[in-house]
């Protein structure tokens, strides 16, 4: 959502915003839709005040004896009574196509993000670890499906594409990455973990700007709950319509949950494994910031995935989104990209994005400053931290071994009784 005071006073900047999203210059339309409402507002309180008038003379008019005069001004009463609720039904109408307009656009980009269309043109920021490559090296689907602990086509039996059956050491490999990232961002990174709903509302995701452009990419359930696409959601909901002191800046939420995407888009993408599932787990972080500090909330958030990857040992980079790539809720977003030497590329695991104030104005979710009066808009953040099903893919490819077993991170041992090793097969080396 948009300050519309910020688009009546610098539509030429506004647009220019929004010609970085590849839009046409939005705030003609806007600012046409505006003027109209104001103009309708204002004449809704014209009426208003002759009719209070004109009501006070009917009681003067009969005291007075003028019953012609009464009459008149009773007529006058009810027919500004007529107008004025055929102008409420416009002004309500144009309101309606206002707000339409405003929720359907997406946020400003930060000044920094680099122009671009595509992930091709995602600048990287730094690369952590050295990536291996070998001829010999497999694919995750190709280590889990040599056992069966990896099994598409009895998850097809189950739910159709895009789904998965875990077994034996894979199914506690996937157990053991979730619970350690919980354990991480909350006992070393301060965020306060939370076990929400997955069953949502329509505010829910209108709050984080899924709807009303993005239902496609969400599943919906027979009696109207949408299954929650991301923690993301539930999370900074939390804020909704919330009003909190801004001591109380920066919160900090975590969740271990499962997400569900349609993948509408991905249609031919990854249809081999568990890279674009329709149903996964994910440990996401919320923050909750200062306008003046989300920037540096954003680097600390960061900061937080890569942790994970480095201590699952996984190599990695970050690179900064284009503009072509950049979501529609965020203002600026880092991908953290794990290397996988089975396919001997870099992929996404985590995104961590500044949201701005973006979705704390769809939901209404403020602080209230030390000194002055008021409230204001917080800004809001989100970044996995990280992917499981993901995480699981890194783990077994970058540390498969020669024999077919794979090596266990030292961060992931207490989670698996002490095991340092794992065969797919589920014995131990």
């Amino acid at each position: 959502m948009h300050d519309l005071k910020w688009i009546r006073e610098q539509p030429e900047a506004f647009d220019r915003a929004m010609a970085r999203r590849g839009l046409d210059a939005p705030s003609p339309k806007i600012l046409e839709l505006d003027q109209e409402r104001r103009r309708l507002h204002q004449d809704l309180q014209e009426m208003q005040t002759r009719r209070n008038e004109a009501s006070r003379e009917i009681g003067q008019k009969m005291k007075a004896g003028e019953q012609e005069a009464a009459e008149q001004a009773k007529q006058e009463v009810a027919d500004l009574k007529r107008r004025m609720a055929e102008v409420e039904d416009r002004e309500q109408q144009l309101q309606g196509e206002l707000d339409d307009l405003l929720v359907g656009l997406p946020n400003t980009l930060a000044d920094d993000v680099p122009d671009g269309e595509d992930e091709d043109d995602n600048v990287l920021v730094r690369r952590w670890g050295e990536p291996h490559a070998s001829d010999a090296a497999k694919q995750h689907f190709e280590l889990g499906e040599a056992t069966g602990e990896m099994n598409f086509e009895l998850a097809a039996k189950l739910s159709g594409s895009r789904f998965v059956v875990m077994k034996g050491e894979i199914a506690r490999l996937h157990r053991a990455l979730g619970q350690f990232m919980i354990d991480l961002q909350t006992s070393q990174h301060g965020y306060q973990e939370v076990n929400p709903p997955v069953l949502l509302r329509d505010d829910a995701l209108f709050g984080t700007g899924q709807l009303p452009k993005f239902g496609d990419d969400s599943f919906r359930t027979t009696n109207g709950y949408w299954l929650s696409p991301t923690a993301e959601v539930p999370l900074t909901n939390l804020m909704a319509d919330e009003i909190v002191a801004e001591d109380d800046l920066p919160i900090r939420y975590t969740a271990l949950t499962l997400c569900f995407r349609a993948e509408a888009g991905a249609a031919g993408k990854d249809t081999r494994g568990m890279l674009r599932q329709h149903q996964f787990e994910k440990c996401e972080m919320v923050s909750v910031a200062h306008p003046d500090k989300s920037w540096e909330e954003l680097e600390r958030m960061v900061g937080c995935a890569e942790a994970v990857l480095q201590k699952l040992e996984v190599p990695y980079r970050v690179v900064t989104l284009c503009t072509g790539d950049t979501g529609a809720a965020a203002r600026k977003t880092y991908d953290l990209e794990a290397w996988l030497p089975g396919q001997g590329l870099y992929r996404e695991i985590s995104s961590c994005s500044n949201t701005g104030d973006y979705q704390a104005r769809r939901m209404k979710a403020r602080y209230r400053p030390s000194e002055g009066k008021g409230t204001r808009f917080v800004h809001t953040l989100n970044g996995s931290g990280i992917a499981v099903g993901r995480a699981l893919i890194a783990v077994l490819e970058n540390h498969q071994q020669p024999d077919g077993s794979v090596r266990v991170p030292e961060a992931l041992r207490p989670y698996l009784g002490g095991r340092e090793t794992i065969l797919t097969g589920g014995s131990v080396a």
